[in-house]
């Protein structure tokens, strides 16, 4: 089973962020504005890393005081399994982890959060889970060149030409709601990962979609009487809205664009 919410995210420890050979950057850890008031959105059931018998980052994964400013929607690029069991969901997370650090050489799984088809939501890259409680930043490997800046969701599936299933969406809304509060950031922070890159990535379908899981994630922030900041919405300087998918870009599955470039900082 998930294990159920966490601790306040009001609460910073300086020692809880140093475990696991973690590193804080950047100064001391603050409490993002949205801590100021009680927290609404209650944090979604989720699966740690324990669950799903992660193995140990190969190194120091690293923490900014600084909180992300936009969510980056992302799909796997791996089949539409009508496979939506828990055990599949945790199955995944393994499976991503080593391809990861197995065939791209990385210090753990690259993305923040995890949701399967069956919407089952996961931690993924080890701190993770602490930084967002924390309202610190966990530096993923997802987004090339955007990194320090961004967390990042893997959606199970590939949405060139087919909808997620619903179990996905709403989980999906549940966390996006659920990273807006923690963070203090509007739903329009909530992008898509061909916002930054060359890359199909999450797939037309999912991408087209976007709007619609701004709108849904608003809807709840106001629902939850949660005080939604002015638009935060801002393209970044270095890449089109809608870039050229490159001619070359391999059909594998995990693989859904660049996710490291050199200014990126964790690895």
């Amino acid at each position: 089973m998930p294990h159920s919410p966490g601790p306040d995210r009001r609460t910073v420890f300086r020692g809880a962020a140093l475990t696991s050979g973690a590193a804080v950057l950047g100064g001391a850890l603050t409490v993002s504005p949205a801590h100021a008031e009680p927290i609404r959105i209650a944090e979604p059931a989720l699966y740690t890393r324990g669950d799903w018998n992660a193995r140990p980052p190969s190194g120091p994964v690293q923490i900014l005081a600084e909180p992300p400013t936009r969510i980056v929607v992302h799909h796997t690029a791996t089949p539409n399994t009508d496979d939506l069991s828990e055990g599949a969901a945790l199955a995944l997370s393994r499976s991503i982890q080593d391809f990861h650090m197995d065939t791209q050489g990385w210090i753990d799984a690259g993305q923040q959060l995890t949701i399967s088809r069956g919407g089952h939501i996961m931690e993924g890259r080890n701190r993770a889970l602490p930084a967002i409680r924390e309202g610190t930043q966990c530096v993923g490997t997802h987004v090339a060149n955007h990194n320090n800046t961004t967390i990042g969701i893997e959606n199970e599936g590939t949405y060139t030409d087919v909808e997620p299933t619903g179990e996905l969406i709403d989980a999906l809304v549940e966390t996006l709601a659920w990273l807006c509060e923690a963070y203090g950031l509007s739903p329009d922070a909530i992008v898509g990962h061909r916002d930054f890159n060359a890359t199909e990535c999450p797939g037309e379908v999912l991408y087209g979609m976007l709007p619609e899981l701004r709108s849904r994630t608003m809807g709840v922030l106001e629902a939850k009487g949660v005080r939604v900041p002015p638009s935060s919405r801002v393209e970044p300087a270095d890449a089109p809205s809608y870039p050229q998918v490159p001619d070359d870009e391999p059909d594998q599955a995990f693989y859904h664009g660049p996710v490291r470039g050199p200014d990126d900082i964790s690895r």
